[in-house]
């Protein structure tokens, strides 16, 4: 940090200072999520988690992580950095007032302080990949220095500011003041094959010069220990009992963003071992979505700055080859049309552009609207296979709808928005439950504010779908990437709702996989609706049966009234039934007299009525699912694929091989 004198005032004059990254971010510790010790911990955990993802991905391994959290008492911690406390002056951690026999006051107060104090833990974290693992002489560099990273640059990424792991070392020094530890084998094009080395490493960092300290920089041979990916271990100062929830929470909605990796955690507490966890997430896909290649700067995305830069570093002559090969989406023709509004010369040198002319150019390129869409090949989107299979594996909900919106842009950044809606599920509350994820990261904070559940609330009718909002558990998932996420506020918890386009791509994806899942809530529908029919008719068969019974025995007494008094009985109180009616009747009669028909036998009898007519709905319903005119298929991989004699209907296909259940009609 350096300090200079400023002239003026009546004071002594005030002094200018210059910090290092390292020292602003170690003092704006909350910008990078390091509001305080529950978060603290969280965010360390996450930082270095998301890092062992990269690393895997970079070389196209499927990531297994595991992740140790070692909670440790004082005693544990003091032995480690080897000092001794010893209380030689009680009265010095004593308040005011606790000292004699009656300061009862006094006592609850340190009970209370001692309370907060046992929350308030050292935890050694342990966190190990399988991925490219470090180069030996990159290990300072890559984590001792703060905004030095290899993410820079226009294509998705987890990170783009280059603290992550850094800051984890950053609150490691302030908390307990001790080193990182880094053992790692590094093979930058994956593989099978081991390593011949593996280095060690025990890092600190220089906060006010932003350079990393290097306490032991080590290689050993790798023949014997056979060492693949990194282990990065920190010890550091947190509280996990208020953030427990969070970091679970985390590792719940990581594992639904990434089905392709295997995560593990492992909770122990020396202290109280009744309090250990462990949670597992198995992998349940190896289709791992393709790398974000990097792409060159969209005219509309950029600004002076970005113009200066590419001035300053372009090799091109003309400026029709400077807007052709340095920015994206600009042809030759729609280069020389720009250079002619601007009023320049085709074959005018880059390099002389003055401050004005600058921006000049960069006002054009942000109107005009023949430049082509954006690249999206620096976007990697999880893909509706993996987010699918992802919400199963998690959730384990009843119904699963996914969908992909069109890749869109805004102010010439690209992006893409993939969504799911899931209907039931274990661990799923009922109403709306919105998880979001910006470039495949889980965001948990401040989701009140955010552009998914905005749209998810307000602004999509689910009851026009068959959902019930109140009632139905809902799941709600919102994956965005881009090569730039627009959160808002400095903890890039949220993403807001102003930006139009992003917010009708989230609401379009949502309808249609509401669209999907209306076809099977109404077949879900008609089946409850017939099943509590039927129950309703089952209910009001006892009624049913004693009303029909005493009609008949009605209907028998006045049959026998009328046979024992005819020729008495008034002309128009005769009945004036047919032939065939008064056999019937009589045979009904007589059937009562006999006990052939009774309460039992109308009762069963309504009751096998009510269950053939549902057997007959549900006849028609599997007829008309059967004439739709669709032949079942299934999907052979190329390499699974077994050729048969009688595979006369197969029909091959570059990719796949589509062989019907049953032979195809011609």
């Amino acid at each position: 940090m350096a300090k200079a004198k400023v002239p003026g005032g009546g004071g002594g004059g005030e002094q200018q200072v210059q910090k290092s990254p390292a020292e602003f971010f170690a003092e704006n510790q909350a910008i990078a999520g390091f509001d305080n010790l529950g978060k603290s911990l969280y965010t360390s955990i996450r930082e270095l988690i998301e890092n062992s993802l990269d690393a895997c991905e970079s070389i196209g391994e499927l990531p297994t992580i595991h992740v140790k959290v070692q909670e440790l008492t004082q005693d544990e911690f003091n032995k480690i950095r080897g000092i001794s406390v010893r209380t030689k002056d009680v009265e010095l951690f004593q308040g005011k007032g606790s000292s004699g026999v009656g300061a009862g006051n006094g006592s609850n107060a340190g009970s209370a302080k001692k309370a907060k104090r046992s929350a308030e833990g050292y935890f050694r974290i342990s966190v190990r990949d399988n991925g490219c693992g470090m180069s030996h002489d990159k290990i300072p560099d890559l984590l001792g220095r703060v905004l030095s990273g290899s993410k820079y640059g226009v294509r998705q990424t987890r990170g783009k500011f280059g603290l992550g792991a850094k800051m984890a070392l950053i609150w490691s020094k302030k908390s307990t003041g001790v080193p990182i530890e880094i053992t790692t084998a590094h093979r930058p094009k994956g593989g099978t094959a081991v390593p011949p080395q593996y280095s060690t490493c025990t890092l600190d960092i220089d906060i006010a010069k932003n350079i990393p300290i290097i306490v032991a920089h080590k290689k050993h041979p790798n023949a014997i220990k056979k060492w693949l990916g990194t282990e990065l271990q920190i010890l550091i100062a947190g509280n996990f009992s208020t953030y427990k929830a969070r970091i679970v929470q985390y590792l719940r909605e990581l594992a639904i963003v990434t089905p392709y990796a295997a995560i593990s955690m492992e909770y122990e507490n020396l202290m109280e071992p009744h309090r250990n966890l462990q949670i597992r997430y198995d992998r349940r896909s190896e289709q791992m979505p393709p790398p974000a290649k990097q792409v060159k700067h969209h005219p509309s995305s950029v600004n002076n700055l970005v113009v200066q830069q590419l001035l300053n570093r372009t090799k091109q002559t003309t400026m029709t080859k400077f807007l052709e090969k340095e920015l994206s989406s600009v042809t030759g023709p729609v280069a020389k049309r720009i250079c002619k509004e601007c009023g320049w010369d085709d074959d005018m040198e880059p390099h002389d552009l003055t401050d004005r002319q600058i921006t000049k150019l960069v006002q054009v390129l942000r109107t005009v609207q023949l430049f082509k869409a954006p690249d999206g090949s620096c976007l990697s989107p999880l893909g509706e296979y993996n987010l699918n299979l992802g919400i199963r594996k998690v959730l384990e909900p009843d119904y699963v709808a996914t969908a992909r919106d069109r890749p869109c842009a805004y102010e010439g950044h690209p992006f893409v928005v993939e969504a799911a809606v899931s209907l039931g599920g274990k661990d799923v509350k009922e109403g709306i439950n919105v998880m979001r994820f910006a470039n495949r990261i889980p965001l948990l904070f401040e989701s009140g504010a955010d552009v998914s559940t905005r749209v998810a609330n307000t602004k999509i009718k689910w009851s026009s779908y068959k959902i019930d909002h109140k009632r139905d558990k809902i799941g709600v998932f919102v994956s965005i990437v881009s090569t730039k996420i627009p959160y808002k506020g400095t903890g890039k918890e949220y993403i807001g709702d102003d930006i139009t386009e992003i917010s009708h791509s989230v609401k379009r994806a949502l309808q249609s996989c509401c669209q999907q899942l209306r076809a099977h809530l109404q077949k879900r529908n008609a089946l409850r609706d017939q099943k509590e029919r039927k129950s309703r008719l089952a209910k009001y068969i006892p009624d049913v049966t004693r009303s029909l019974f005493g009609l008949l025995e009605g209907m028998q007494q006045r049959h026998e009234a009328i046979n024992n008094d005819t020729a008495s009985s008034s002309p128009r109180k005769r009945p004036r039934l047919g032939t065939q009616e008064l056999a019937k009747v009589q045979n009904m009669v007589e059937q009562l007299q006999k006990g052939v028909i009774t309460k039992e036998l109308i009762q069963q009898r309504l009751e096998e009525t009510v269950t053939m007519q549902n057997s007959l709905e549900e006849q028609e319903a599997a007829a008309k699912k059967d004439n739709t005119g669709t032949t079942p298929l299934y999907l052979i991989p190329l390499f699974e694929q077994i050729k048969r004699e009688d595979d006369v209907d197969v029909i091959d296909h570059p990719l796949f091989c589509f062989r019907p259940l049953r032979p195809v009609s011609p």
